[in-house]
Order: structure tokens, then sequence, then C-alpha cells
């Protein structure tokens, strides 16, 4: 996988190994608090650190206030587990960003995952004033510039350049040329949105490949347990996301009366998509997604046949 390391020569992370060796990569998600400790981070990470490649950690995801992604990352390490670092248009201009970019190099983040954002008014702070000054995909050509080029946009030169694994999102339900921009960009990985028909999903990527676009970029499908009902009715409005009827049918027959049951059929469900998915030709790996039940993740995915090998990833090193 051409330009893992970039930058000043940085050492590739786990998860451009991995992707670089064809091998299937196993991702996972954790929200910062909203508060001030970082050992929800630690605890949840510590619960994926031997099941997935690399955890993501999301920034201020729905609009929402929450700690700063950075500090999930670095207590992501110190629990051996590497971080995704998410990082948003939507609150910050284009100083901000490139200075964001520069700190999480600095700081021995090998992955960021770069995207537009949710719109301010969709949270818990709908008066806020949005930023945008750039979008996700003309971020991922900032980012590339600032690694391989070693270059600000305002032309002048970084010394010494920043190093990361650039990665950004994709929407399975949109016509695949919707990626080739982001590609073009320099995206090198892309999750997408939730999967729920795998057949429809395999559709596209195979016309992804047909672009030359997975020669690339890996793509991670987006998967998950839909873990309530109204969970259900939400993941089942949202823009690019079709769960298929027999799926909902099977979850509402299952926990009809019975949370307990709803959840049980949720996670097997996820893991029969898991192993499905597995089987899909061009695909580089799974980005697991269980807000709030990240606990599961491990068995789900020890049902689904899924059990990656994870080299222990080094926390932090602390000055003495």
């Amino acid at each position: 996988m051409a330009g893992t390391t970039g930058g000043h020569g940085a050492e590739p992370g786990m998860l451009a190994r991995v992707l670089a060796a064809g091998e299937f990569a196993v991702t996972a998600e954790v929200g910062p608090p909203r508060g001030a400790s970082t050992e929800p981070v630690t605890r949840k990470a510590a619960l994926l650190r031997d099941w997935v490649h690399a955890v993501n950690i999301t920034d201020n995801a729905g609009a929402t206030a929450r700690m700063a992604g950075w500090a999930g990352c670095l207590a992501a390490l110190d629990a051996g587990v590497e971080p995704i670092m998410q990082l948003t248009c939507r609150d910050r201009n284009r100083i901000a960003l490139q200075s964001e970019l520069l700190a999480a190099s600095a700081l021995g983040i090998p992955n960021m995952l770069l995207m537009t954002g949710d719109d301010p008014r969709l949270g818990d702070h709908p008066q806020a004033k949005p930023v945008f000054d750039l979008d996700g995909t003309q971020l991922l050509g900032v980012a590339r510039v600032m690694r391989d080029e070693g270059e600000l946009m305002s032309g002048r030169k970084l010394m010494p350049p920043p190093s990361w694994l650039i990665g950004g999102v994709a929407d399975p339900g949109a016509d695949v040329s919707r990626l080739t921009p982001k590609v073009e960009a320099g995206a090198q990985f892309v999750q997408t949105q939730y999967v729920f028909d795998v057949p429809a999903f395999a559709r596209w990527l195979d016309a992804a490949g047909e672009l030359g676009l997975l020669d690339r970029c890996r793509v991670l499908a987006g998967v998950g347990p839909v873990l309530t009902q109204r969970a259900l009715h939400h993941l089942g409005s949202l823009p690019g996301v079709n769960i298929p009827a027999d799926y909902a049918e099977r979850l509402l027959a299952a926990g009809d009366g019975s949370a307990d049951r709803f959840r049980v059929t949720a996670e097997a469900l996820c893991a029969e998509t898991i192993a499905a998915l597995a089987r899909v030709p061009g695909l580089a790996g799974v980005h697991v997604l269980a807000p709030g039940g990240e606990a599961a993740i491990p068995a789900i995915l020890a049902q689904a046949g899924l059990r990656p090998t994870v080299p222990q990833t080094p926390g932090r090193q602390h000055a003495d």
C-alpha cells in the first residue's frame, strides 16, 4: 500500500501494516466522554485491545460537545490500542485543522480519519456557528500535501513534516463515483456507513474495483448490532442505510416483549453480516460500530469466526 509512512519516515502503524499486507483488518469506535476524565476511553479500549487493529476516537460526533479527540487517542494508546483520530471540518478553519493534524503526528497518533462533520443544528448546541472552511475531501488533500510534500496551505515548509495513514468515509448507498474524489485527494482507506445488505454492498465494491479505486484505497465496511427498536428506526431513517425487510423482521420477532432477546438476535445478525462480508472479494476489513455496546464486540467477532492476530501496541512513552 503506497505512501503508508509519508512524512519524515516514521514507521507505519499496525493498521497500515495490516492493510499493506492484505490481511483482513478490524477496527472499532469509541466516543470520548461527556466529562473531564479519560477513564471511559481507557476502559473501553482495553476491552477491545486483543480484538481490533485500531480504534476510532470520534470528534464531537453528532455535533455534540465531548472531550477532544486527541485526548481520547492518548488514552487509547495508554490502554495499548492504536488510535484513529477523527477530525471534522465543522468547528475549525484551515489554520486550526492544520494545527490539529501536526499535533496528532507529534503525539504519535498514526492514523487520521478526515470528515466534513455534522451540521451543528443536529447537535446539543444548535446555536453554534458552523465553520466548514474546508470539506472532508479538501482536508484529505491538505493532509496529503502536508505529509508527502511537507507544505502547509500557505506554502510554508514543515520541518519535519507529519506522518500518518490518511482515511475518509464512504456511503455505499450512493453512486460509487462519489468515492473517486476522496481517493484522488489522498484517502488510503475509507470506512463506510452501516452495511446490512451484503449483496448490494458487494455490487458497490465491485463497481469501485472496476474504477481502479481498490488498487489505491482500502475499504472497511461499517457494521454494528442494532441493539434496540429505537436504534432500528433511527438507523433505517439515515441516508444511505438500507436495512432489508427480513433483517428487521428477525429483530422485531425475536424482541417481541423482550429487550434481551432483541439484543441477542441483534448481535447474532451482526456476526452473520461480518462473516458474510469477510467472503466479499476486494474488501479490506470491517469497522464495528456499537455505541454504548462496545463490550459486546469481542463476542460478536468470535461468533463471526473472526479473531485477528493483534500484536500488543506499546503505550505512550512518558518522560521521567
